[in-house]
C-alpha cells in the first residue's frame, strides 16, 4: 500500500477506484464498502484508492468542543486498511480552508483532477463538501459532467449486518467488549507509552505496566479488569495480560490511570511503545477493605487471563 500524507504527493491514477470518509473504526459495516472497492477494481482494472481527512473535521472546526471519543488512530487505521488491501490510501491534511471546498470543487478538483476517479463507491449517507452540501443525488450528477461512475452501498446492505462506530463507542464505554470486538471484527487496541507510576503494584507482588494514552481523541473503555492480549515495542511475541482501567480505590482513589500486569514477562520497558488488545472483561474496578483482598482478586483474575 502506498501513503500520501496529503494530495499533493499523489500522482494522477489512469484508473482510480475511489472510496471516502473518516472510516472510524474500520469496522464490518466499512469493510463491506472496502470490499466493493476492491470487486470493481479487480473487474475494471482499476487502481483501489481510500481518502481520508487528519485531524478529524470536528477537530479542526470546533477546537474546543469536539467531543470526540474515536475509536481509532490514524496509526490503527493506516494498519487496517493496509492489511484489508487497499492499493493507495490518502492522508489529507483537513484545514479550515479545506472545509470551504464546495461539493463541485471537491468532485471536479481533487476526485476527477487529482486523483483520477473513474468508479466511486460511498457509503448510503455519506456527505461531501463545504456544510456537508454534496448529497448522493448531487453526486451522481456530477458524475455524468466528469465522465465517472458512482456507486452507494445501499442502507440495508450496511445495516444488514446491524453495526455502526456509534453502536461500538456504547459497548465499549459500557465495558461490552465481546460485542464491540464482534462488530469491529478485531480486538479492540490501545496504545501508549509505558511510564513511571506510583509503583503500588511492586509491593503486592504484581508490578504493572502504566501507560500513557498521547491521542486525547482516543476512546478509553469503562474502567474495570480486562483480560487482553500485550504487543511490546521491539518485542516479537505477544503476551497475555490483565489490565485495570480506574482509580485504584483500594489505595488513593486518585487520578484515572491505565495499568496491565503481564504474563510471564520480566523486563525493563519504561519509555517503550506497548500495545493492548482487549478480549473480555473481567469484573468492575471496586474498593476492597484490605490489601489481602485486593491481592486475592489480583490472583484471580490473573489466573482467568492465564487460562482464557
Amino acid at each position: 500500500m502506498r501513503i500520501y500524507n496529503s494530495l499533493k504527493e499523489l500522482s494522477r491514477l489512469k484508473n482510480a477506484v475511489v472510496t471516502i470518509g473518516t472510516f472510524d473504526g474500520v469496522h464490518k459495516g466499512h469493510k463491506k464498502i472496502i470490499s466493493r472497492l476492491k470487486e470493481i477494481g479487480a473487474q475494471t482494472g482499476g487502481e483501489t484508492c481510500l481518502l481520508t481527512f487528519f485531524p478529524h473535521p470536528r477537530m479542526v472546526l470546533f477546537p474546543d468542543d469536539h467531543g470526540l471519543q474515536l475509536l481509532n488512530t490514524i496509526q490503527e487505521k493506516t494498519e487496517l486498511f493496509k492489511e484489508y488491501g487497499i492499493q493507495h490510501l490518502i492522508i489529507h491534511p483537513f484545514s479550515k480552508e479545506f472545509s470551504r471546498t464546495s461539493s463541485t470543487e471537491f468532485v471536479r478538483d481533487i476526485l476527477v483532477n487529482t486523483i483520477g476517479t473513474k468508479n466511486l463507491v460511498i457509503g448510503y449517507d455519506h456527505h461531501f463538501g463545504r456544510n456537508r452540501e454534496g448529497s448522493f443525488v448531487e453526486l451522481s450528477d456530477l458524475s455524468q459532467v466528469y465522465n465517472f461512475d458512482v456507486e452507494q452501498i445501499p442502507e440495508e446492505d450496511v445495516n444488514d449486518i446491524a453495526v455502526s462506530s456509534t453502536k461500538i463507542r456504547n459497548a465499549l464505554l459500557s465495558g461490552d467488549i465481546k460485542t464491540a470486538s464482534d462488530f469491529l471484527g478485531y480486538n479492540y487496541p490501545l496504545s501508549g507509552t509505558v511510564v513511571h507510576g506510583k509503583k503500588v503494584g511492586n509491593t503486592i507482588g504484581f508490578p504493572t505496566a502504566n501507560i500513557s494514552v498521547k491521542e486525547n481523541y482516543k476512546l478509553i473503555p469503562s474502567h474495570g479488569v480486562y483480560a487482553v492480549d500485550v504487543k511490546i515495542e521491539g518485542d516479537k511475541k505477544i503476551y497475555k495480560g490483565a489490565l485495570n482501567i480506574g482509580t485504584r480505590p483500594t489505595f488513593d482513589n486518585g487520578e484515572p490511570s491505565i495499568e496491565v500486569y503481564i504474563l510471564e514477562f520480566d523486563g525493563n520497558i519504561y519509555s517503550k511503545k506497548i500495545t493492548v488488545l482487549f478480549k473480555e472483561r473481567i469484573r468492575d474496578e471496586k474498593k476492597f477493605n484490605s490489601v489481602d483482598e485486593l491481592i486475592v482478586a489480583m490472583q484471580n483474575d490473573v489466573a482467568f487471563v492465564a487460562h482464557l
